[in-house]
């Protein structure tokens, strides 16, 4: 095998988005049509999914990171063995963790549901990682582009509020309900605002070079996206708990500042796609279209955002389906779309393998349908949602009539959400096999 983690990182990402959407398609389908694959239940196929998903985020990010960092500065990379040493506790950690669900062997919170032992190796490879990314990057000027700003960030925060999320261990907030559901979501809000850091960054980075323009890493609009996303990671988490008795300013800074970051970054990328002249868009077209979706995401989203942030809207919606279209739009919409863009164009370079018009076109279509696919699964959530949050709120009908109320919606969800996973293996395929003859043909 040669000798390219970077690209592994990558490729491993890939197949565990694929993973994860299927593992979504057979939640949702569970959720719909109880007794669905009983083999697998519900309480093992949601956690399946979301930490396959969390780990995509981090694996393509990070793959991103090393290749870019030291390929685009012209600079060696601090070592290589520790980042196939980080590869290597992350893939063998991933795998106890798979087994654990399996197994169903829990003990962990949202997002880290596996037992909390898990979370010392996880811990020591974004140790690694920090290690190797700043040893590197101090090699370089001080005078840093903004997306190396965002990338040291993320590292940073991400072992912070990793951290923080294990408090819950400690006799001060075991046991209190309001000390230890603040705790988690302060501190899962604070670790979305760090992978936006690493995902965002990736995409300044991508606009910077696909466009052949050193300015957009520098300008003063990336700085001012930095500090807002900077502010956004430290104050944004308060509206992950609108309904726990918190100081009513904290709810308001924090969803102007995530509306904020939301719309610097749109702007950046309308400006760099209005900038672009046609061969380079024909040049980069796969990445290109990505990043392009990217933008009408953040402003589908922002939308939806803006309109729950309203309190008397908010009453409605919290804890609804509504919630969830929101997480979908972001880590679908936004990042995957973002991580996707950085995949393509990564495996592009490593791999110098040309791709044939058959390949493109699935890869094209794929794209056009997942943009489809899911704004049906984004619409039919919010449906569904804003249906159940009005009758629980005016409570005139029972729990259970509502859910076979929505029930017909939720079975749109769930088939658009089979469209998506199809569209993303359509996407994906092919990339994948780029990468496995180029890691393994010797």
């Amino acid at each position: 095998m040669k000798n390219k983690f970077e690209l592994l990182f990558t490729t491993l990402g890939l197949l565990s988005l694929i993973g994860g959407m299927f593992f979504g398609v057979i939640a949702s389908l569970q959720f719909v049509f109880p007794g669905f694959l009983e083999s697998i239940p519900f309480y093992k196929t949601r956690p399946l999914h979301v930490s396959l998903i969390v780990a995509w985020i981090f694996l393509s990010s990070i793959g991103g990171i090393y290749y870019y960092l030291p390929n685009y500065n012209n600079i060696k990379l601090h070592s290589r063995f520790l980042g196939i040493l980080h590869f290597s506790i992350f893939l063998f950690t991933g795998i106890l963790i798979l087994i654990c669900y399996f197994l169903g062997e829990f003990g962990g919170r949202e997002y880290w549901e596996f037992p909390p032992i898990l979370a010392i190796p996880i811990f020591v490879s974004w140790i690694i990682f920090g290690w190797n990314y700043f040893k590197t990057a101090f090699k370089t000027a001080s005078n840093w582009p903004v997306y190396m700003w965002m990338w040291a960030t993320g590292i940073f925060f991400f072992l912070f509020t990793f951290s923080e999320a294990y408090l819950w261990l400690l006799p001060q907030f075991k046991g209190n309900v309001i000390k230890e559901l603040t705790l988690q979501w302060k501190a899962y809000g604070a670790l979305v605002g760090s992978w936006n850091m690493l995902v965002y960054g990736t995409a300044i980075f991508l606009m910077e070079k696909i466009k052949k323009n050193s300015h957009i890493g520098r300008s003063k609009i990336a700085f001012l996206m930095y500090f807002l996303g900077l502010t956004n990671l430290m104050f944004g988490w308060a509206h992950h708990i609108y309904n726990v008795p918190t100081a009513m300013w904290i709810r308001y800074l924090a969803y102007l500042v995530s509306m904020s970051e939301l719309i610097i970054l749109a702007k950046i990328i309308y400006n760099w796609k209005k900038s672009l002249d046609e061969s380079v868009k024909d040049f980069n077209i796969l990445p290109y279209k990505f990043l392009v979706a990217s933008d009408i995401w953040i402003l589908l989203n922002l939308i939806l955002a803006l309109l729950l942030s309203v309190p008397a809207i908010n009453m409605y919606t919290h804890g609804t389906h509504i919630t969830v279209a929101h997480a979908m739009g972001s880590t679908i919409g936004i990042n995957t779309m973002i991580l996707l863009a950085s995949c393509l164009f990564l495996i592009d370079k490593i791999t110098k393998i040309e791709y044939t018009s058959g390949e493109i076109k699935t890869i094209k279509y794929g794209y056009t349908f997942l943009n489809i696919f899911l704004l049906i699964f984004w619409i039919s959530l919010i449906i569904a949602g804003a249906i159940k949050g009005q009758d629980v709120v005016n409570n005139t009908i029972s729990f259970k009539e509502i859910m076979t109320k929505i029930n017909p919606i939720l079975i749109v969800f769930s088939i658009s959400g089979i469209g998506v996973f199809l569209s993303i293996l359509a996407i994906t395929i092919y990339p994948i096999k780029k990468s496995l003859i180029f890691l393994f043909n010797k």
